[in-house]
């Protein structure tokens, strides 16, 4: 959980560094062991968060020239928070993008019935609804050649897997996820194992490959760059910024919790936040565009470690029977 924190402390840091020489009041020494301090923490905190600014490398290539329709697809992911009834925000925002592929978290039969309003007709629906705020539905107006809904380590929390067809004929993979969220109480292992199994089958996978959804993790934590080192997936954020879309409510409270990684046979047309639709989320928009081979700048790759982490991590928790975090939140 303490990995959530460091855009705050960056700006409590900061501000503390500017204030300190006019408010503290205290002695010499103490004022630069002070500003000593405050500086360590500034320079530590902003190491992690510096690759989601444009002072960093992109790691997905930018379309140049002419956009290339046939290989374009347009996703939307959203967390409608299932105590959420504001159903017409939700729909606003998908007649406003009209993606390809839409994914929705935390969807119940109330949200299910009111998401069918927006995707009739030319949309293949996948329903999951739930009403322990782990419901998923995707809808995709793109030949759906086959899907699945998965249970990867809990059975109360899904996951939905589909191959589509895109304009230009190739297949693509793609893994809707919505793992468990921290809280104190409780480890972790649950969400990083799914995470990181999905990062495992990601790298077994040899089409082209998309994984999107709440992932319930920040974009710099440890168990997001170790997925990203095992599934040699890439995350668009890096080297543009942070797309902070939890939490929506308070913005001083935000994080970037739901994520698009992609396999490198792709370059990024479009990335953007969505305005409010009475979610803690805030909706994702991505536009990315298939070219068969880009040249990305690939994730490092995975060591012996990580490996034999994420084998540890993912078995343990494939022994554990206990109910996912939160089911009586809503």
């Amino acid at each position: 959980m303490f990995d959530f924190g460091r855009l705050q402390i960056i700006a409590i840091a900061a501000a503390l560094l500017c204030l300190t020489p006019v408010l503290s009041g205290a002695s010499t020494e103490l004022e630069i062991v002070i500003l000593t301090i405050l500086g360590a923490c500034l320079l530590i905190q902003t190491a992690h968060v510096l690759p989601f600014t444009p002072l960093w490398p992109k790691q997905t290539a930018t379309v140049a020239g002419p956009l290339d329709e046939a290989g374009a697809l347009s996703i939307l992911s959203c967390n409608v928070k299932q105590s959420n009834r504001d159903y017409q925000a939700v729909l606003s925002q998908v007649a406003a993008v009209e993606p390809d592929l839409a994914v929705f978290m935390e969807v119940d039969t109330g949200w299910v019935d009111a998401l069918r309003q927006g995707f009739a007709g030319t949309y293949m629906r996948i329903e999951c609804p739930m009403d322990n705020s782990y419901g998923m539905m995707l809808a995709c107006r793109l030949p759906v050649e086959t899907y699945e809904i998965q249970h990867r380590l809990n059975d109360h929390v899904p996951s939905i897997d589909a191959v589509i067809r895109l304009r230009n004929g190739a297949a693509l993979r793609v893994i809707a996820l919505h793992p468990e969220p921290p809280v104190p109480t409780r480890d972790t292992e649950a969400r990083d194992a799914e995470i990181l199994l999905v990062g495992q089958e990601a790298r077994r996978e040899t089409r082209p490959m998309i994984v999107t959804g709440d992932l319930n993790d920040v974009a710099w934590s440890r168990t997001t760059r170790r997925f990203l080192r095992i599934s040699r997936l890439l995350d668009p954020r890096q080297g543009r910024g942070v797309y902070n879309s939890f939490d929506a409510r308070f913005w001083f409270l935000r994080w970037p919790l739901d994520h698009i990684f992609h396999s490198h046979h792709f370059e990024i047309e479009e990335l953007r936040r969505l305005p409010f639709v009475g979610s803690d989320h805030f909706p994702m928009f991505y536009r990315l565009v298939f070219r068969g081979s880009v040249d990305n700048r690939m994730p490092s790759p995975a060591t012996a470690a990580d490996k034999a982490e994420t084998d540890q991590v993912v078995a343990a928790e494939k022994q554990r029977d206990r109910p996912p975090v939160g089911e009586d939140w809503e």
